[in-house]
């Protein structure tokens, strides 16, 4: 059998992909060639724990061996709802270079209405046009990339890029014609429906070639990176059964023999029959339990760092995790020796930079999705407070918002309330926003029908109303001050309560024989809802 070597692009991290490396060399050769030919476009697709990550990591290399300038982003999973989240990760080295002035004269015309989407102009008081956004983002990218040439740009899960994001995509991808970028985009299949989706196969027919689809690795390539990891003297039933177990996953193989080093396993044929127990606990549940074998403040730490998503810092994940620096850092070690977290490197050559960041998305989803859901919800409001006293904006702030129930308290909401000078752009669109929301409950006499503005009057609870909700809120009993704006409807005399009219008939009702009255209460014979009274 022919021995198989790690491609020699990139040794000791890839198998077996010689043919995909060879085509990012190639690619990006040809950018490197002549400043006046146009762009490429690759496309990497494979299931999670592939290795779509660590084939980008060698085009990162062989791109920064080349002299070439690497912008790099990741959509999250959890970050779906933020628009402009992932083209703001890729133009983040950019942005950070330029000052204000020079800012202003690369996007030109278009400062203005691509700027707000970046945060780095005033929106002012009109809404933004979504095409003109993204015009205008194309045309500011353009711009840069001459400035940066050569350029490299690199979006790994794709599949969690939020939708301006991926329409942006689309409409650059279609104009690389006469501009020196190439674009690698990775992505696993599915996972993705709607204006998404539409977006994505608009990319993948702008692509120079085919997709590139990654395969799992064969039982030559797992022995050779069995014996790599654990020594020569793997035997073959050893690593035959490595790779039955983890199915020639590149992820779950590294993961495995990870946790067979670290028991002091013996790599023979008489050991292979506990190499699926150790692969349960390298995953799923058997990481959440891993997890929990650290301690409640490793745990929390990293329950803290899948809330908060990209862009952390150890501080910043410590003071949602309610630690203190010095139990933080060490939280942060313990992780980081269990390959749960990682510091972000700004490129291959670079130290960290202090950034942090889950070793792999399958960790990030697993350790996020094992939160009860109260305290993810619970812990989400308390991130929108913490996000926007580390002045990190509104805009991150706003995507914590959504996770909140509507009917919480108004402290989470009120803290985080977006500014005037927030881009209507950036900011998500909230159905029965907990913002300036209304008041909906039914003893609060002293407040308007607009907002719960006057603090002497009791917690409001601002609910929105349900699909099938038809009616506007009672006002108050007979002696009572009545809620501004609202008068009782006419009809049948009330013993006590008053209700408002109705919008709208209820399906419910219009299904109801004609001449039937349905009982509210509060009304006729029933006990009024409100004070009790007959």
């Amino acid at each position: 059998m022919t021995e198989v070597r790690p491609t020699e692009a990139a040794p000791g991290s890839l198998w077996e992909r010689d043919d995909e490396v060879a085509a990012v060399v190639q690619a990006i050769e040809n950018l490197c060639a002549d400043k006046s030919t146009s762009g490429g476009l690759l496309l990497i697709r494979g299931e999670a724990g592939i290795g779509k990550t660590a084939l980008l990591g060698a085009a990162r290399r062989l791109a920064e061996r080349q002299g070439c300038m690497v912008w790099s982003a990741r959509g999250g999973e959890t970050l779906r709802s933020v628009p402009f989240n992932v083209v703001r990760q890729l133009l983040q080295p950019a942005l950070i270079s330029l000052m204000p002035e020079e800012a202003r004269e690369y996007f030109g015309d278009w400062y203005d209405i691509a700027g707000p989407a970046l945060g780095i102009a005033d929106p002012g008081d009109r809404s933004a046009d979504p095409q003109g956004v993204c015009d205008g983002l194309v045309a500011a990218v353009r711009r840069l990339a001459r400035r940066d040439w050569p350029l490299v740009l690199l979006i790994d899960d794709a599949q969690w890029a939020d939708e301006e994001t991926l329409r942006w995509l689309a409409a650059f991808c279609e104009r690389l014609d006469d501009v020196s970028v190439l674009v690698v985009v990775a992505r696993r299949p599915g996972e993705i429906t709607g204006e998404g989706a539409r977006y994505l196969d608009s990319v993948a027919a702008a692509a120079d070639g085919p997709t590139t689809v990654l395969s799992a690795l064969t039982p030559a390539a797992t022995a050779g990176l069995t014996r790599a990891t654990l020594g020569d003297h793997a035997d073959a039933p050893f690593c035959r059964e490595v790779w039955a177990v983890t199915g020639g996953n590149p992820y779950d193989t590294v993961e495995l023999l990870a946790r067979v080093r670290a028991s002091e396993l013996q790599p023979t044929e008489s050991s292979a029959c506990e190499l699926r127990a150790l692969n349960r606990a390298a995953r799923g549940g058997g990481l959440v339990a891993r997890l929990e074998e650290l301690g409640i403040e490793a745990t929390r730490f990293a329950w803290a760092a899948a809330i908060l998503g990209h862009g952390i810092s150890v501080d910043l994940v410590g003071k949602l995790a309610t630690l203190d620096d010095e139990d933080a850092a060490r939280c942060f070690e313990l992780l980081r020796n269990a390959r749960i977290l990682t510091e972000v490197a700004e490129s291959s050559h670079q130290p960290a930079n202090g950034e942090l960041e889950f070793v792999h998305p399958l960790i990030a989803s697993a350790v996020y999705n094992s939160i009860p859901d109260a305290l993810r919800t619970a812990m989400h409001g308390i991130a929108a407070q913490v996000v926007t006293d580390s002045g990190l904006g509104a805009a991150m702030a706003s995507r914590h918002l959504l996770q909140v129930h509507p009917d919480d308290g108004n402290s989470s909401s009120s803290c985080a309330r977006p500014p005037a000078t927030t881009s209507r752009s950036v900011l998500p669109t909230r159905p029965a926003a907990a913002w300036n929301a209304p008041c909906w409950n039914r003893r609060c006499s002293r407040c308007t029908p607009v907002s719960c503005s006057n603090s002497a009057a009791p917690p409001c609870s601002p609910r929105p109303p349900g699909p099938s909700a038809t009616s506007r809120p009672r006002s108050p009993c007979r002696g009572s001050t009545p809620t501004p704006g609202w008068t009782p409807s006419s009809g049948s005399p009330r013993r006590c309560c008053t209700t408002t009219s109705w919008t709208r008939p209820s399906a419910r009702s219009r299904r109801r024989p004609p001449g039937t009255r349905r009982a509210r209460p509060g009304c006729g014979s029933r006990p009024c809802s409100t004070c009790g009274k007959g």
